[in-house]
């Protein structure tokens, strides 16, 4: 299974007789699925199936999809001249001259309507609209498998993107294990010093604070824990990328995005060496951009 990306673009053209369009669909990453339509007048009577086909083979994004007619001289009218009408209105205009009144300019008589009549042009009875809507909604599933396709070919560019960071957040916290100060030598050392300042504090603590003191220490000094919830993280992301069910993957890639986030800033927190420090930055830094990208998938 291949990761599928929000992001994709397809463009199909369409014919049917003197009528040609252009369906556009152009998909970005989205928390849901939002579809907008941008359909010329007179068409929002197929939005709704249309809609329902992007519905089911679409789960997040936000989607444009537009269809725009193309104009061509084909599609274009002529014109022919009416000239039994016109030879009435000639003879009417004859007798008015007659009676004294001035006759009709020509560009007066030609926007008589029915003088001049389109011919040609897109045919108006209910077949041929039958027909133009039914190839256009084939051509929008043309497109519409387009878009599929490249929301999976920009996918299996990411899981490959994804698969190398992963591999780098688990290279940083092998690097963090080796630290010396989180070594369990390094810190018994540093907890053997909290302890005897401790006792050589005057008056002595009590063994109640003194059990706290201690608690807490161990605490904030040990990050074996971060590190190995770190490990999970990783092969649970590299688990879902490789799995065999693509949906939902981006939103439980969104949670472990947190959960990375969490681990990187607790053990920054808890860090009292420098280079481990600098490993923690670093993590945080490729979490940063793993993020981004895991944004993208659907």
């Amino acid at each position: 299974m291949s990761l599928v990306s929000m992001t994709g673009f397809a463009r199909v053209d369409g014919r049917v007789g003197n009528k040609a369009w252009i369906w556009e669909l152009k998909s970005v990453n989205g928390r849901g699925l939002e579809l907008r339509f941008r359909l010329p007048p007179g068409f929002d009577a197929i939005e709704a199936e249309l809609r329902s086909q992007a519905q089911a083979r679409l789960v997040r994004g936000n989607v444009n999809l537009n269809l725009n007619f193309v104009e061509s001289a084909e599609a274009a009218p002529t014109y022919r001249l009416n000239e039994a009408l016109l030879e009435q209105l000639l003879a009417m205009a004859a007798k008015l001259e007659a009676r004294g009144v001035g006759a009709p300019r020509l560009d007066g008589l030609l926007a008589v309507r029915g003088v001049v009549e389109p011919v040609g042009g897109v045919t108006e009875d209910e077949a041929a609209r039958a027909a133009l809507e039914t190839a256009l909604k084939q051509s929008f599933a043309a497109a519409l498998d387009r878009l599929v396709e490249s929301r999976n070919a920009e996918g299996a560019k990411l899981a490959e993107v994804l698969s190398g960071q992963f591999s780098e957040i688990a290279s940083l916290t092998a690097r963090a294990a080796g630290v010396e100060a989180v070594r369990p030598e390094a810190l018994r050392r540093r907890l053997r010093t909290q302890l005897d300042d401790l006792l050589a504090q005057k008056p002595p603590v009590s063994e109640e604070r003194l059990a706290q003191e201690l608690a807490l220490q161990i605490t904030r000094l040990d990050i074996r824990e971060e590190l190995d919830r770190l490990k999970a993280h990783v092969e649970a992301a590299r688990s879902l990328i490789g799995g065999g069910d693509a949906k939902g993957v981006g939103r439980k890639l969104d949670f472990l995005m947190q959960e990375f986030n969490r681990e990187a800033n607790t053990l920054c927190s808890k860090s009292l060496d420098a280079g481990l420090t600098a490993i923690g930055l670093d993590l945080k830094l490729v979490i940063d951009r793993l993020r981004e990208q895991a944004q993208n998938v659907e």
